[in-house]
C-alpha cells in the first residue's frame, strides 16, 4: 500500500474523514457478518438438539422396539450363601431345586521347606548344587504336565531357583519362590481337572529325582499337593459339572459359592431357585423411556415456543466495548434462545413424534393405546408451559401429578405381559420408522440428521464470499475518497502557490 500524505495544504484530518465516510457505507458488511454469526449459532443449536434426538432414537427408542426387551426375568435364591443366580430371557418361570455338591478347585502344590547343605537360607540366586548332590555337569530332565500337555524342562547343578521358577511358568503353571518361608509354590492357572498339573521326573533320567528332591517338590520331601477338581451341582435331580463354579443351564447362570449342607441321614439339603417375570424391571424400562421422551419433547417445545428476540442482533466489536461481560452474555443468550423459534423443521419433527405417540394398535383383537395403560398427557389448561406434550403414568410414585391414581401399567405387566410387549413394541416401531424418515440423507442433509446441515453449511460458507466482496468494495471506496482528497490538496497547493506569486509581484 502506498504512503498517503494528506491534509498538508488544507489542514484537514483527511484520514478520519475518509474512515467516517467509509463507515457510513460499511453497514451491508456488518449486516452480513451478523447474519453469519447468527447462522453459526443456529448450526450449533441444531447440532446439539440433533445429538439428543439421535441418542433417544438409537438407544431408548431402539430398545423399546424389541420384544426381547420385555422378557426380563427376576430370580431369587432361598439360601444366597449357596449360590447366586441370574435369569436370562429364556429362563422358565417357577421353582427349581439346587444342590451344590462340590466347588471347583485349582491344583496347588506347596513345596517342602528348602534346605541348603551349609544350613544358610536359600535365595532366588541359590543353585541346585547348593541344595543337592547335583554337580555343575549334571543335567536333570523334569516333566510338567498341564491337562494333556507335557513340557520337559532341563536343569543342572548351576541352575538357580529363579531360573527354575521361570521354566515352570513357561510350562503353563503359576510358580513363585517365597524367601521368607523358604518354599516354592505352584498352582494351576485354571480350576477344574482340565487345568490340573503334575511335576514328575523323566523316568529315564537318573538325576531327575535328585533335582526334585533338592527343590522339595515331591511328597516325600514335605511337599503338599491338592488336586484340581471340577464343580458339581444337581439341578432338579440332574447332575452337572463345570471346570469353574459357573453353570449355564436352560436360561439360568448359576454361580456356586458354597457346598450344600447335609441332614442327619447324610443327604444334601437343597435350596430353591424361584424365577418369575421381572415386573419392576419392565416397568422401569417403560418409565425410563417416557422420562427420556418427555425431556426431549419439553426441550423441543421450549425452543419452538421461545420468546421473540426481535430487535436483537449479534454485537460488533465496537458495540461490545461499551458493555460489560454479563451484559454481552445476556444479550447474546436472548438471541440464542430464540434461534429455533417457529422453525418449520423443528415443528415438523415435534408434530411427527406427537402424532406417532397417539396412535392405537390392534393387540389380539383389542384396540389398544397409551390410555389403556394409564399413560396420558395432562389437560391443556393444567399442563405447564411447554409440557403439554409430556406423558404421565398413573401410579408413578415419582410424578406428583398422577402418583395417587390406579397403576394400570404395572397391573398390565403382571397380568398380561404379552399384551404390554406387543403394544409397546408396535408403538416404538411406529415412532422409530417416522423419525427414521426424518433422518434420511438428502441433497441438503446428512443421514441421521433431522435438519438441513449441508444446506446451512453452504449458506455459512457463502457468507465468507459475500463479506469478502464487500471488503473489496470498501477498499475501492476508500481509495476513491483518498484520491479525491488528494486532488483537492493538489488544487489547493497550486492555488496557494499562485497567490504567493501574485503577492510577490504586487510587492506584498
Amino acid at each position: 500500500m502506498s504512503i498517503r500524505l494528506t491534509g498538508m495544504a488544507s489542514g484537514l484530518d483527511t484520514d478520519s474523514m475518509v474512515q467516517e465516510l467509509v463507515k457510513a457505507s460499511s453497514t451491508k458488511k456488518e449486516s452480513l457478518e451478523k447474519a453469519k454469526t447468527k447462522l453459526g449459532w443456529k448450526q450449533t443449536a441444531w447440532s446439539d438438539l440433533n445429538t439428543k434426538i439421535y441418542s433417544f432414537f438409537s438407544k431408548s427408542l431402539s430398545n423399546m422396539r424389541l420384544e426381547g426387551s420385555f422378557k426380563k426375568k427376576s430370580t431369587t435364591v432361598a439360601d444366597t450363601s449357596i449360590a447366586s443366580v441370574v435369569a436370562g430371557d429364556s429362563a422358565v418361570n417357577g421353582t427349581q431345586s439346587l444342590v451344590v455338591k462340590k466347588l471347583a478347585t485349582a491344583g496347588y502344590l506347596t513345596g517342602g521347606k528348602l534346605e541348603k547343605t551349609d544350613g544358610t537360607a536359600a535365595t532366588a540366586s541359590t543353585t541346585l548344587s547348593e541344595m543337592s548332590t547335583l554337580t555343575s555337569t549334571d543335567t536333570a530332565k523334569i516333566n510338567v504336565k498341564v491337562g494333556t500337555t507335557n513340557t520337559e524342562i532341563s536343569v543342572t547343578g548351576d541352575t538357580k531357583i529363579s531360573e527354575v521358577i521361570t521354566q515352570l511358568n513357561n510350562a503353563g503353571v503359576n510358580a513363585s519362590f517365597d524367601a521368607t518361608n523358604q518354599r516354592i509354590y505352584v498352582n494351576s492357572k485354571t480350576s477344574g481337572t482340565a487345568g490340573d498339573f503334575t511335576i514328575e521326573a523323566v523316568s529315564s533320567d537318573t538325576n531327575a529325582p535328585t533335582a526334585l528332591a533338592g527343590l522339595k517338590l515331591t511328597s516325600g520331601s514335605g511337599a503338599i499337593e491338592i488336586d484340581g477338581s471340577d464343580a458339581s451341582i444337581t439341578l432338579n435331580g440332574a447332575d452337572y459339572t463345570s471346570t469353574n463354579n459357573t453353570f449355564t443351564i436352560n436360561g439360568l447362570t448359576i454361580t456356586a459359592q458354597k457346598e450344600s449342607s447335609k441332614d442327619t441321614n447324610g443327604d444334601y439339603i437343597p435350596t430353591n431357585i424361584n424365577t418369575s417375570d421381572d415386573i419392576d424391571g419392565i416397568y422401569k424400562m417403560v418409565k425410563d423411556f417416557f422420562s427420556e421422551y418427555n425431556k426431549l419433547m419439553i426441550e423441543m417445545d421450549t425452543l419452538y415456543n421461545a420468546t421473540s428476540s426481535k430487535g436483537y442482533e449479534p454485537l460488533t466489536d465496537d458495540e461490545k466495548e461499551s458493555m460489560s461481560d454479563d451484559e454481552i452474555t445476556l444479550w447474546e443468550d436472548k438471541i440464542k434462545d430464540a434461534l429455533l423459534r417457529r422453525d418449520s423443521t423443528l415443528g415438523t419433527v415435534v408434530s411427527t413424534m406427537k402424532s406417532a405417540m397417539i396412535q392405537s394398535f390392534d393387540v389380539n383383537g383389542t384396540e389398544t393405546s397409551l390410555t389403556t395403560f394409564g399413560i396420558e398427557t395432562m389437560s391443556y389448561f393444567l399442563a405447564a408451559d411447554n409440557e403439554k406434550g409430556a406423558y404421565h403414568i398413573d401410579g408413578n410414585s415419582d410424578d406428583t401429578a398422577t402418583a395417587g391414581n390406579k397403576d394400570k401399567l404395572k397391573t398390565a405387566i403382571a397380568s398380561n405381559p404379552d399384551q404390554v410387549a406387543s403394544f409397546f413394541t408396535k408403538l416404538a416401531n411406529n415412532l422409530y420408522d417416522e423419525l427414521n424418515k426424518q433422518m434420511k440423507s438428502t441433497a441438503y442433509r446428512t443421514i441421521y440428521k433431522v435438519y438441513d446441515d449441508k444446506k446451512m453449511q453452504q449458506e455459512y460458507d457463502d457468507y465468507d464470499d459475500k463479506i469478502s466482496d464487500q471488503e473489496e468494495k470498501l477498499t475501492d471506496l476508500e481509495d476513491r475518497y483518498y484520491k479525491q482528497f488528494s486532488a483537492m490538496e493538489s488544487a489547493m497547493t497550486k492555488l496557494n502557490s499562485q497567490q504567493s506569486a501574485l503577492t510577490s509581484m504586487l510587492g506584498g
